[in-house]
């Protein structure tokens, strides 16, 4: 009897296959939310945006451009002369969204937020939506689409506006797919301080979209003009 009561207790307390793959798995939650504690990496990011919001908006835009110019390259197989995805397109990606991007989008928000503080009415969430998809992207894409073309070589007014044209419509197209999307989501489910990460991440996952979508467009077109048997790194690349 003792014996089958033993054999009970340690098929009880026997790890459940897989389980070690849950802890980890809550072992990464706790640490980024700090679950009960509040102490983990989202809160302490939360906390940072309270106390400074600006240079963490910055140090943030910075580093997610900076990875995505490398994950798109990644992506579109885009590699350099080097031999690798680290271009000198990366720094100055890193550039532009600590020095233009974050400022910029932080005081288009903090407008947004101040035009509709208080109300929660169904009228008043869709004609946010309107501004942030009318007003506010267009600006951000206008702005976003000039610093690339910049970036990528641009030097006379013409180039960039040339860059600009042909990609500002794409750009809002999915703009106004996803922003009505998000910032709905973000009006029901998330406080009002989590938004700027949240933007983030959809800014992060359509920026590199888009990114790798037109690296791999201008491979295929210069395999195509050239079909010369050469890598795409040795391809010229073009002036915007």
């Amino acid at each position: 009897m003792s014996s089958v009561k033993f054999e009970k207790e340690t098929i009880r307390n026997a790890p459940i296959p897989g389980d070690t793959k849950h802890e980890i798995v809550h072992a990464i939650g706790e640490r980024l939310t700090g679950g009960e504690t509040k102490t983990g990496y989202l809160a302490l990011y939360l906390d940072q945006l309270q106390k400074n919001p600006l240079r963490t908006k910055m140090l943030t835009s910075g580093s997610l451009a900076a990875l995505q110019e490398v994950l798109a390259s990644w992506i579109a197989k885009d590699v350099g002369k080097s031999g690798h995805y680290f271009s000198s397109r990366v720094p100055k990606m890193a550039v532009y969204g600590a020095f233009v991007g974050a400022p910029m989008g932080h005081f288009l928000i903090k407008i947004l937020q101040w035009l509709f503080a208080g109300r929660t009415s169904l009228k008043a969430k869709i004609l946010q939506i309107l501004v942030s998809n009318l007003v506010i992207s267009p600006i951000q894409n206008t702005v976003y689409l000039t610093s690339m073309a910049i970036i990528a070589g641009a030097r006379t007014f013409h180039q960039v506006r040339a860059t600009v044209r042909a990609g500002f419509m794409p750009v809002m197209k999915v703009s106004w797919i996803t922003s009505p999307i998000a910032l709905a989501f973000a009006q029901k489910f998330l406080p009002e301080q989590t938004w700027v990460p949240f933007f983030n991440i959809i800014s992060f996952v359509i920026g590199t979209y888009i990114n790798a979508h037109t690296k791999k467009k201008r491979l295929a077109a210069l395999r195509k003009k050239y079909n010369d048997g050469k890598r795409p790194e040795d391809y010229p690349r073009p002036n915007y």
